[in-house]
């Protein structure tokens, strides 16, 4: 991957991050944000249909996003 698809791939992932809540609920603490998001790592290795029930999640946000609607409703 080239340097700046690099760089906007890790920016909109940042995005991600921010747009699931998570930086104010951690209080902008990135310790925290990095333990929660290991945490998250380790479950979907021992369980990986969470992934699945994570896409489809993902998927009805970004779909309700889309269509105007509040993304947080499926929490």
């Amino acid at each position: 991957m080239a340097r700046r698809d690099r760089t906007r791939h890790l920016i909109e992932l940042g995005g991600l991050v921010h747009k699931a809540g998570l930086v104010d609920l951690a209080d902008d603490d990135r310790a925290t944000l990095y333990g929660a998001m290991l945490e998250l790592a380790a479950k979907a290795r021992e369980d990986r249909d969470r992934l699945m029930l994570w896409k489809r999640r993902g998927k009805r946000a970004f779909d309700a996003e889309g269509a105007g609607q509040d993304s947080q409703t499926d929490q």
